[in-house]
């Protein structure tokens, strides 16, 4: 059997700051099958200055008006926020993350004991963030949305140069556009950081619909994560680019159907395959009606089912031989 791969339900901001959203965020999660579902971690004010934009899916989503700043500041979950979700989700059985994306949230993180820091797309680039993830987490999920293979590189020697086990990292590719247009997945470049760096790799999937996240899965992603949302139509940036609850247990599913058909990379016959080898196969046979003690040629003989006699493999040990006894048409030979 392969591993398991692990899916994150990126609950993200689509609690629209509302906690009573986010616990039912979690239980949709919960419910689905996901492994853990992740909000993030942030201090508008700290991350985002008064002249930041909205970008262009955030201006589709929430409209023109209003700056980047005011937006994500009415989306904050402060420590007791963080820690009520903690406990709400130790209370459904599925892991609790977060990601931060300031030094204070990263602080935040580490005082209410989060083990597993994921590094989101945008902070890949965050030396002082990195730095500190580097000295204080357990486990790093690096996601690499915009950036180049270089930009991997020198956030991996930040994350190892202060002592972090390389071992401990895993790389998610990611294309950053809500929705990300199929054409620009590149899904292939995943399996190329692996080769790049000897990292496990997964993928945080920003298209539409399963079937990308389904894809990663067959091509060696040990983490996936997806946008999930209680509904499309809610207000708020993320929303339109999440799946609802019943896509995300759909996805969940075929993950899991996927994980199963992996197997271990070893050929060999299976159980069930060895049950209709003798049926499926074919043995070498009389073509006529043979006598005793005549010499075999390749007329008399032929290959049919069922294979539990000799097997054509054999053919050319078989001419030339004697017939032991006579055989009837269509009989198993022996020799």
């Amino acid at each position: 059997m392969s591993e398991k791969i692990f899916i994150i339900a990126e609950a993200g901001v689509n609690h629209n700051g509302d906690l009573a959203i986010a616990r039912k965020l979690v239980d949709a999660a919960a419910e689905s099958g996901a492994d853990a579902v992740k909000f993030q971690a942030f201090k508008a004010a700290a991350g985002i200055s008064h002249y930041a934009c909205k970008a262009e899916y955030q201006r589709r989503t929430t409209g023109s008006d209003g700056s980047q700043l005011e937006m994500v500041r009415q989306l904050e979950f402060d420590k007791n926020d963080h820690l009520e979700l903690l406990s709400y989700c130790k209370e459904k059985g599925i892991a609790f993350l977060s990601s931060p994306f300031d030094m204070g949230s990263l602080k935040m993180l580490n005082d209410i004991k989060m083990d597993v820091i994921k590094i989101p797309s945008g902070e890949i680039v965050n030396a002082p963030l990195l730095r500190m993830t580097a000295k204080t987490a357990k486990r790093v999920i690096l996601s690499s949305g915009m950036a180049e293979m270089e930009e991997i590189r020198a956030a991996l020697s930040i994350l190892t140069g202060e002592g972090f086990p390389a071992e401990n990292i895993t790389i998610l590719h990611c294309t950053t556009e809500y929705p990300a247009p199929l054409e620009e997945v590149n899904l292939k470049a995943m399996n190329s950081i692996a080769d790049e760096f000897g990292l496990p790799v997964g993928y945080s999937d920003h298209t539409a619909g399963i079937e990308v996240s389904v894809a990663a899965a067959a091509i060696g992603a040990s983490i996936i994560e997806k946008h999930l949302t209680l509904d499309n139509s809610m207000e708020g940036p993320d929303h339109k680019a999440s799946l609802q609850p019943e896509e995300f247990k759909n996805m969940v599913d075929a993950i899991r159907k996927i994980e199963k058909a992996l197997g271990d990379g070893k050929k060999t016959a299976t159980p069930s395959e060895k049950k209709n080898r003798d049926i499926v196969r074919k043995s070498i046979v009389a073509a006529r009606a043979i006598k005793e003690g005549e010499l075999l040629t390749e007329d008399d003989i032929t290959v049919k089912r069922p294979g539990n006699g000799i097997s054509p493999m054999l053919w050319d040990e078989v001419i030339g031989r004697k017939a032991i006894r006579d055989f009837e048409e269509d009989e198993i030979l022996e020799i």
